[in-house]
């Protein structure tokens, strides 16, 4: 693995511990930012609540996350224990690089311990085993932080802190913007934020009730003026409309890594950035403002909300600083680009995040495939249908199921996601592997999956790991009314070319007029091609609504909307739209009917030039 590979995947298991825990970043800062001395709403009561809140919660929580990380369950607990001696042995110290430190060790330990132990334990003792092994290497490790641990990162900490002060006390600070801003690029952004600056802001903030280190890589100014210069002056247009979109994702939400591809297409831009934090950094020191808690994520919103009072005008100008200088030097880098090629930077992006992971599956007899989407309700459904149907044969063990991105069962070997939902999937399931793909019908990776899978169920049958079971006829079931309820009237062939957006109304305009719809649910299938496309490969799409817009949906309906030269979604072509309102959860048998009619491609490629409505009907009320 290359150097700048391993470091981007040092600074993403950081955050791995870190950002589940946010939540809980943000409750200790507001409860500084109100209840201090010098907060918004001062309370005595309630600001002795955030003292134990940051000494105590937030490090257990991060050692936990950091156990689970590298040992499972057991290492969650194991890693809580072990950090409780890393703050005894500190008192005075936020235990925060103590808990990135003793939490991953002590998830290692108990995972070697057990990998010791595995096949050796008594029948009946298991339990036994478990629980005490956990108990006495927890208390073992804790004694470990108390002696060592916790003293040696007290002393780190202590060094770092002299850096600062000495950076301070020479006006040299603006210069750690020179490496701020390359590494955010590198995906390092909430590794340097949360694994430095946080520790070291918290210890200032105990002394002042405020710190600049929560600012330094927080400003959501420097890349806010690289994303307008986009805006106005790119001379690619798919580039310069994608921006102003990035613009409010980066600004309001607080997604940094959204403008990170936008520098990657020309890394001469970093330059843009890295002067815009450095007058920003100028002004902040210059000013003596600071934050109360650390502003995660880093939108506007958020560091506002950490503003003491009396800084709130002295912040907003280092933010407005930070995007016109920015703005400014970026502008002629900009201009003076021959291309802008988006989609091949953010592919760079992705390679650089390890989210285009190659389909080698192993150990995966009798588990969990699970496809995600946004909602889990729609394209995943319909996606693991199709995939089901395929490798249902050759690996008959395999359990293949859909779900929300953020709610994958814990039992997943495997999550197949789109592209842009990969890290969701990832803190939602972190044991599986994850397979990102583009659609979910006839993408690349899939079909590396399928051939993964069952060349593993060759080669088990090769070397007798398995003894085949004696087949078995399979009771004929009763024959189902098809879920397409679909008429003529409810199809539309011979359609002109139009926007995609346009498409997708059109075919919620048909939805509404079969009365399966109310209006809103057409802003709603908008909103959810937004998210995550429709488009589900195949020359297919399958535009529908949000989870959100369940309530608008009257009852279960498809309509289908042929274009014979296409509707362009993001450089693929769909000829076929089944608009699609469910009911309850009646939408997956309307999805699985569909991934029937789309087995036969024969059909399917009629179907996207026939001009013969009743035959498209009549084939798919068939399904």
């Amino acid at each position: 693995m290359a150097i700048k590979d391993k470091v981007s995947s040092f600074g993403k298991f950081l955050s791995g511990m870190v950002m589940p825990n946010i939540g809980a970043f943000i409750a200790w800062g507001f409860m500084t930012a109100l209840f201090i001395e010098t907060g918004w709403l001062p309370n005595e009561q309630f600001a002795s609540i955030a003292s134990p809140m940051l000494s105590c919660l937030i490090p257990v929580l991060i050692a936990a996350q950091g156990g689970y990380l590298t040992g499972g369950d057991r290492g969650r607990i194991t890693g809580a224990i072990a950090v409780i001696g890393c703050i005894a042995g500190a008192p005075d110290t936020t235990m925060l690089m103590g808990a990135m430190v003793m939490g991953p060790f002590a998830g290692w330990v108990i995972k070697m311990f057990d990998k010791f132990m595995d096949g050796k334990t008594p029948a009946g003792f298991e339990m036994l085993v478990d629980n005490f092994s956990v108990g006495i290497i927890g208390m073992l490790l804790s004694m470990l932080g108390y002696i060592a641990i916790g003293p040696i990162m007290t002393t780190i900490l202590a060094v770092l802190m002299g850096g600062v002060q000495i950076l301070m006390q020479y006006s040299l600070m603006p210069l750690l913007a020179i490496f701020i801003e390359p590494a955010k690029v590198l995906f390092l952004n909430n590794a340097i934020n949360h694994g430095i600056f946080t520790p070291i802001g918290i210890a200032q903030a105990e002394e002042t009730g405020r710190s600049i280190m929560y600012m330094l890589e927080a400003n959501p100014g420097p890349g806010v003026g690289v994303l307008l210069a986009y805006c106005f002056f790119c001379r690619d247009a798919k580039t310069r409309q994608s921006a102003p979109g990035a613009v409010i994702i980066h600004f309001f939400g607080g997604i940094h890594e959204i403008y990170f591809p936008y520098v990657l297409m020309n890394p001469k831009v970093i330059i843009a950035p890295i002067v815009g934090n450095m007058c920003a950094i100028a002004w902040f020191s210059f000013t003596g403002t600071g934050l109360t808690s650390a502003a995660s994520p880093g939108s506007i919103i958020a560091f506002l909300s950490m503003t003491p009072p009396e800084f709130m005008v002295t912040n907003i100008i280092g933010v407005v600083l930070a995007a016109a200088v920015s703005f400014v030097i970026a502008v002629p880098l900009v201009r003076s680009m021959a291309t802008a090629d988006l989609d091949q930077a953010s592919e760079q992006m992705r390679e650089m995040k390890g989210t285009s992971e190659a389909a080698v599956i192993s150990n995966t007899e009798g588990g969990k495939i699970v496809f995600a989407c946004d909602a889990g309700m729609g394209s995943s459904a319909m996606g693991a249908t199709r995939f089901r149907n395929r490798v249902k044969a050759a690996r008959p063990d395999l359990t293949v199921e859909h779900s929300s991105v953020d709610t994958v069962p814990g039992d997943a070997v495997i999550v197949v996601c789109q592209r842009v939902l990969s890290e969701r999937a990832r803190k939602s399931a972190p044991q599986a592997q994850i397979v990102t793909i583009d659609n979910f019908l006839d993408d690349p990776a899939l079909d590396a999956l399928y051939t993964s899978l069952t060349t593993i169920s060759k080669a088990h049958e090769l070397k007798g790991d398995e003894v085949a079971a004696p087949a078995m006829e399979a009771p004929k079931e009763p024959e189902k009314k098809s879920a397409l309820a679909i008429s003529a009237d409810d199809i539309r062939v011979g359609l002109a070319t139009v926007p995609r957006e346009d498409a997708i109304r059109a075919s919620g305009k048909l939805l509404v007029e079969k009365g399966c719809a109310d209006e809103g649910y057409i802003d709603a299938m908008v909103e959810r091609d937004r998210l995550t496309s429709v488009y589900m490969g195949m020359g297919v799409a399958i535009p529908h609504g949000t989870g959100d817009a369940k309530d608008k949906v009257v009852k279960t309906g498809v309509v289908l909307q042929q274009y014979p030269e296409g509707i362009d979604f993001d450089g693929e072509k769909a000829y076929l739209l089944f608009g699609i309102a469910g009911k309850g959860n009646e939408h997956l048998e309307v999805l699985a009917a569909i991934c029937q009619v789309l087995e036969d491609e024969a059909v399917l490629e009629k179907m996207k030039t026939t001009d013969d409505v009743a035959w498209i009907a009549r084939t798919l009320s068939q399904a």
